[in-house]
């Protein structure tokens, strides 16, 4: 008889009925190098990021907020449906901002935006993705 192991029988789980869905934040994490993520239940599909509820972790705990003040507030930016999941699980790139709303050291997407968002460079059309 083969024997079934409970990571498997939640591999297989039928989703189908479920409503719910599951968003793994994502943010990159404390050295620059490294990708941090969190997941939450939320109550159905969710497609436009501005739609998804900001969230928080402890900066202290990877290396990108000081302990005696060490909240990071998560932004969504952008939403990917979940390959690795079933059902209509998402994956949500964030940005990453100290509780004042000033970016975080690691937060490089926030000065890209500003470059890219230059009335000089935003007239350009990119030649490669």
């Amino acid at each position: 008889m083969a024997r079934v192991s409970p990571l498997s029988n939640l591999l297989n789980l039928d989703l189908s009925d479920s409503k719910k869905i599951i968003a793994e934040y994502i943010w990159i994490g404390g050295s620059g190098m490294d990708i941090r993520s969190k997941g939450r239940t939320l109550p159905g599909p969710v497609s436009d990021p501005s739609k998804l509820p900001k969230w928080n972790y402890d900066g202290s705990s990877t290396n990108q907020a000081a302990g005696d003040d060490s909240e990071v507030i998560l932004y969504p930016q952008a939403i990917f449906k979940d390959p690795f999941g079933k059902g209509n699980n998402i994956l949500v790139m964030c940005d990453a901002y100290t509780p004042k709303g000033n970016p975080i050291p690691t937060n490089n997407r926030n000065k890209a935006v500003k470059i890219f968002d230059h009335p000089n460079v935003k007239a350009e059309e990119p030649w490669c993705y």
